[in-house]
């Protein structure tokens, strides 16, 4: 079985006789460049989890298998969302500030314990930020796609922190907007570990001298341009969309790849099949 890896310089020839496509970290958009010449594909596999870069029309209605790395990174985006937590919970901020200004300033700090973090996308990111949440005796509101007994702005209303984890679809792009920012405590904070453009930019902007503030790992726009607000708020934590990349993450998304082949070979059910109606 020829294996094809779509990266930055693809060798246009090679991959007119590849079975299977493995498209690297950031390189989804190339897939749709190259789709002409790949006519033997019976299989695209994303190295990455968002697959939201990656489909179009020709792919959808392909009958090629799409998978990717769903649950590779879900363990780091977990922690990232609970050290953001404790960067507000504990004013971490503050005791660098203090430090560089060699300043004695006792202050009160909040406990984790107790408070409520609201889930968007219980998908094994969503799963891994709330078992961590819960470990540290927080109450733990998950709103799942399926779910009916909990709607999104009864999870806006009661968290003390939202972590958005959904992946984009067309019915969540701008899901989280000025209506549903309006619904956040005073003292709330969002943390968005899903996809930048779930969350309305503008929207967040207005709320933040409303709210407590925000972390983000993901922008409508990346690289973040120099001159947008954002790197300008106080009470905003920003990640340059790495919170995922620890020293093993790339060989981990590998051995992910590694162990489906050898399912593929072997008859088995490949794992992390991607719903390409659904988008993910």
């Amino acid at each position: 079985m020829k294996v094809f890896e779509l990266a930055a310089s693809p060798d246009l020839d090679a991959i007119a006789d590849a079975e299977v496509i493995v498209v690297a970290p950031r390189a989804n958009a190339l897939l749709r460049e190259v789709w002409p010449r790949a006519k033997r594909v019976r299989w695209v596999h994303a190295l990455a989890a968002g697959v939201d870069s990656l489909l179009f029309p020709e792919l959808i209605a392909s009958d090629v298998v799409v998978t990717n790395g769903r649950g590779v990174f879900a363990d780091a985006l977990g922690e990232f969302a609970v050290a953001a937590m404790l960067w507000f919970a504990k004013d971490l901020d503050r005791m660098r500030r203090n430090q560089r200004e060699h300043r004695w300033e006792p202050f009160t700090v909040e406990r984790l314990q107790g408070r409520t973090a609201g889930i968007i996308g219980y998908g094994s990111i969503g799963r891994a930020a709330g078992d961590r949440c819960a470990a540290l005796g927080m109450n733990v509101l998950a709103l799942r796609r399926t779910q009916s007994d909990l709607t999104l702005d009864e999870l806006l209303r009661r968290s003390d922190y939202v972590v958005v984890a959904t992946p984009l679809t067309p019915s969540t792009r701008g899901m989280i907007g000025a209506a549903q920012l309006a619904l956040l405590a005073p003292h709330a904070v969002l943390i968005n570990v899903g996809r930048g453009p779930v969350v309305d930019e503008q929207a967040l902007l207005a709320a933040l001298p409303r709210i407590r503030g925000a972390a983000l790992d993901v922008f409508e726009q990346e690289p973040l341009p120099a001159d947008h607000p954002l790197w300008s708020c106080e009470n905003v934590l920003l990640s340059p969309h790495c919170a995922d990349h620890t020293s093993d993450s790339h060989q981990r998304a590998r051995q992910l790849f590694a162990d489906n082949l050898g399912r593929h070979e072997r008859g088995e059910a490949l794992l992390n099949v991607v719903d390409k109606t659904a988008g993910y």
